[in-house]
């Protein structure tokens, strides 16, 4: 492979204005396909097979007046029993009928009819039943939905419009630019080289730029959740500047030892290049195995991020080269290019010329190779030190809840939270979650028939606040029945009610029971993610050591990078249930109301972690791998790899931490706890596993970290992610021989 790369990375030099006239083709084209193509995001989350979902389908089927999205309108008086008054009565009147008039509304519900009104008469709620589902509420229609009640709170009432129609896609702004930011200064500081830097970031949000438009082009024919894009951008970014920040620091490497530019791109693509390839892979392969918990719209946020992750290796190992080369020794800076110049063969071109002849004496006095020193002389100390603070922050993991987003953690002032706040104070926190039973019959008879004993199960469940009268559905063959729980809809105690509901009715006869609503949604949707969660990890877990025995070779080390892996999802984990959940320090990350984590957090953590986390250990581990095998120590090659790939994979994690940080200045909980909970994940691993812990572990294990039995050395293929056949090859190339 690292041969191929190597004249890969040649002639996108070579032909570096068609290279980068196809890229900005590509660009252009996608960018132009995204504006004419796109289509809507999706808000809810489907999990087919669920009794929520089967219940859905039936209504959206017998039942299609009832089956799209719901709208609670709370409304409060200036003062206690003023909903008695005619004058009180008038308002809500008018409330009801603006409401009900609304474009894509079918029905709004008078609270006085139903009795959505407080015991001390001061607080209403307004039922409204929209055409469509969520996703296809128009922008319009919510805002027209928005301003009902505008003339009652002229007159001193509060009105507030909520419930699942307002749900949307989360802005993207300025705040996550900031990481963007950080990540360039961070890369200005590393080069030293306002070209180099800049080439690497242009480079990165060229790639972005494709990614996105391409999957907003396919949002016409694929539904996206609204954090797909968010996920998949966040990527993005992160991988694209830091692969290409992988390929640059080797060119510079390799100017600096006296190479001409186009064979110092040809070898940094052929070996940094192959472990840029490599990373990309496994992230790739670790979103893409999201597929198997066969969770529709967890396998597309996989894809999604996956698809943006892929054109960033393909843009750093063909477009990379090409700027480059219009680069030439500019990306130095400028006390270093005479040297690289001096270093040069006069012909203009060493393609012929040994690597081990290029080198010069080399310095060992930086940072990394002092660091790796030290903690290979203090390596036991550093093992346990290392175990047990990862140990300790891993403590609040046991304690983690999962669950769909609700109104009640959403931004203190957004429509969504004024409304379930209010609807909290006046009537608790179970009408903020109600659910919905569907009774479905083969004749209006059985139906009819069902409907009392199911009201009677319901009436006696523990912890049901009510149960609304059954609506019928035309043909009289479906019914659906609302319950208010007395919790709200994260609580653990409706967790658990669900379950209790479910098998109460499970006993009816003659008709069809389901329980349905976005509260039984998301508990359901949670549920099957928690029992995906441990079979996904021991895939990725799985995937690790075969791919890293392939690697490197070697049992012992794959089984090491696993166990960090392992370290590193545990105390990641551990510290975002401390903040999101259990709200320690979240006012630092702006956080309002703690609450569950979004259920599909920890299973998408484990894949990206994985893909980061094999990323640094390929880049810190082959080069030990590589010295090992020219004849160092082992304790050498550890020190050796170190000081070589520290800076840059200290910039590289810099960079990502910046650039998903930036995430979390969004009010979206969601994304906040995604930006966090990466920028965390990758902290942890590149700082405290792979930067002290591995070369600890590796100088303690000596000579036996690369052991591997010979058949098992022979029956594994030859992936060459270090180049040595490149090397061998450029070292054994006659002067005529190109």
């Amino acid at each position: 492979m690292a041969t191929l790369l190597y004249r890969l990375g040649r002639g996108a030099l070579r032909r570096r204005r068609l290279v980068v006239a196809l890229w900005l083709v590509v660009l252009v084209v996608a960018g132009l396909a995204a504006a004419t193509l796109r289509g809507p995001t999706a808000s809810n989350f489907t999990m087919p097979g669920t009794e929520s979902q089967r219940a859905l389908d039936l209504l959206a089927q017998q039942f299609p007046a009832a089956s799209g999205a719901t709208g609670t309108i709370a409304v409060k008086a200036p003062g206690d029993g003023q909903l008695a008054s005619p004058q009180g009565r008038g308002v809500v009147q008018e409330i009801v009928q603006q409401a009900a008039t609304l474009p894509g509304v079918v029905g709004a519900v008078d609270p006085f009819q139903v009795g959505a009104v407080s015991p001390n008469g001061r607080y209403a709620l307004v039922q409204v039943q929209f055409a469509t589902g969520a996703d296809e509420v128009t922008d319009e229609q919510k805002t027209a939905y928005e301003q009902v009640g505008a003339a009652a709170e002229a007159q001193g009432w509060q009105v507030a419009p909520g419930g699942e129609v307002l749900g949307g896609e989360p802005e993207i702004g300025s705040t996550e630019a900031l990481g963007v930011l950080v990540a360039a200064i961070v890369l200005i500081i590393t080069f030293g080289s306002l070209v180099a830097a800049g080439m690497t970031m242009l480079n990165a949000l060229i790639g972005v730029g494709v990614g996105m438009a391409g999957l907003f082009a396919l949002s016409s024919v694929v539904e996206l959740t609204s954090t797909a894009p968010i996920l998949a951008l966040m990527l993005g970014l992160a991988v694209g500047i830091d692969y290409s920040l992988f390929i640059t620091s080797r060119h510079r490497q390799n100017l600096l030892d006296g190479l001409s530019p186009e064979e110092a791109v040809g070898r940094a693509v052929g070996t940094a290049g192959s472990a840029v390839v490599f990373a990309g892979a496994t992230v790739v392969i670790a979103l893409a195995g999201l597929a198997v918990v066969d969770i529709p719209f967890l396998t597309v946020m996989g894809l999604a991020a996956a698809g943006t992750v892929t054109v960033a290796v393909l843009v750093a190992i063909t477009l990379q080269p090409a700027l480059l080369g219009f680069a030439g020794r500019r990306v130095l800076p400028r006390r270093l290019r005479s040297v690289a110049a001096d270093g040069t063969p006069a012909n203009g071109t060493d393609a012929d010329r040994p690597v081990a002849d290029t080198a010069p004496t080399e310095d060992r006095s930086g940072f990394g190779f002092r660091w790796a020193r030290l903690v290979t002389r203090f390596r036991v100390p550093v093992i346990l030190v290392g175990l047990l603070g990862l140990g300790l922050l891993a403590l609040p993991t046991p304690d983690m809840r999962l669950a769909l987003p609700d109104a009640s953690t959403a931004a203190v002032g957004s429509p969504a939270r004024v409304a379930n706040d209010l609807t909290t104070e006046g009537f608790g926190a179970g009408f903020t979650g109600r659910l919905a039973v569907v009774v479905a019959g083969d004749t209006p008879q059985a139906t009819s028939a069902a409907v009392p004993q199911v009201t009677a199960l319901l009436q006696r469940t523990e912890n049901v606040l009510a149960v609304a009268p059954a609506q019928l559905s035309p043909d009289g063959r479906t019914a659906l029945l609302g319950v208010v729980p007395k919790t709200g809809p994260t609580d653990e105690a409706t967790e658990t009610l669900v379950h209790d509901i479910r098998a109460s009715v499970g006993g009816i006869r003659d008709a069809d029971v389901l329980l349905t609503g976005v509260t039984a949604i998301g508990i359901d949707v949670s549920e099957k993610l928690s029992d995906a969660l441990p079979v996904y990890l021991l895939l990725v877990v799985g995937l690790s050591v075969l791919l890293l025995m392939l690697v490197f070779r070697s049992l012992l080390v794959p089984i090491k990078a696993a166990l960090g892996f392992l370290l590193t999802v545990a105390a990641t984990f551990g510290i975002t249930v401390a903040v999101f959940q259990q709200g320690h320090l979240a006012d630092l990350v702006g956080l309002d109301t703690p609450g569950p984590l979004i259920s599909f957090l920890p299973i998408l953590l484990i894949g990206i972690l994985f893909g980061l986390a094999m990323d640094y250990e390929v880049f810190l581990v082959s080069r030990m791998r590589e010295d090992f095998v020219h004849g160092e120590s082992a304790r050498e090659a550890t020190i050796s790899g170190m000081g070589h790939g520290a800076r840059v994979v200290t910039a590289a994690a810099l960079i990502m931490i910046s650039v998903f940080g930036g995430f979390v200045f969004l009010e979206d909980p969601v994304i906040k706890s995604m930006g966090f909970a990466l920028a965390v994940g990758v902290a942890i691993d590149a700082f405290v596993v792979r930067m002290t812990i591995v070369p600890a572990v590796m100088s303690l294990l000596g000579d036996r970290a690369w052991w591997l039995p010979r058949w098992l050395n022979r029956a594994l293929p030859n992936v060459d992610i270090e180049g040595e056949g490149l090397r061998a090859k450029l070292t054994d190339r006659t002067p005529a021989g190109v």
